[in-house]
């Protein structure tokens, strides 16, 4: 997928409320992970109700997270829906109101729990797996930077994940989707002095 190198900040609160939707959530991983898709085959891959990924998928289209596409597939009436292709930025935490840090903190904490219930069952899973079973890499560290250096840093962050989305095409025969998370935040005086390198 072709990601737009210009970044868009996120800043209405009715979009990210509707972005926040753990059911939508569900259904733009399923869009990023397998491609173009009907509310009919979300709904059934997804366990959901066919009405209700309609009304879900109409929701994430009002706001831009979605669009419909004519390369999935369509027949007759039916309606194919696939991620779209946007560099999304959240409001920065000086720029959010109680409503939205509310949002984004509710939106933060479900993230976080479903990747790391993610990760475990991917360990349990891939126990045996060769080479898979070593493809949990880990990095833990600290940097002493200033704000707008950390802010470079996340932008490169972004640009070296954009280097490894390609189109279907262009995919190893034996590569996998793979979960990826960045996290930075100042550390208290007590955590730097506790991880502080020996």
């Amino acid at each position: 997928m072709d990601i737009s190198p210009v970044p868009f900040r996120l800043t209405d609160l009715a979009a990210l409320r509707a972005l926040a939707h753990p059911r939508r959530q569900r259904i733009l991983e399923h869009l990023a992970r397998h491609g173009p898709a009907t509310s009919a085959s979300l709904a059934r891959d997804l366990g959901l109700n066919t009405g209700a990924t309609s009304y879900h998928l109409r929701a994430l289209a009002r706001f831009g997270f979605v669009e419909e596409t004519h390369t999935g597939g369509a027949h007759g009436r039916e309606r194919w829906w696939t991620l779209a292709a946007r560099d999304i930025r959240f409001p920065l935490r000086s720029e959010q109101d109680s409503a939205t840090r509310a949002v984004m903190d509710q939106m933060g904490r479900l993230s976080y729990a479903r990747d790391m219930d993610a990760f475990q069952r991917a360990q349990d899973a891939t126990a045996e797996s060769i080479p898979w079973s070593d493809a949990f890499p880990y990095s833990r560290g600290l940097i002493q930077v200033t704000p707008d250096e950390l802010a470079q840093f996340f932008d490169a962050y972004i640009a070296l994940l954009g280097r490894y989305q390609r189109p279907p095409g262009q995919t190893p025969a034996d590569a996998r989707w793979v979960h990826t998370r960045f996290i930075g935040f100042p550390a208290s005086p007590e955590d730097s002095e506790a991880d502080a390198p020996s």
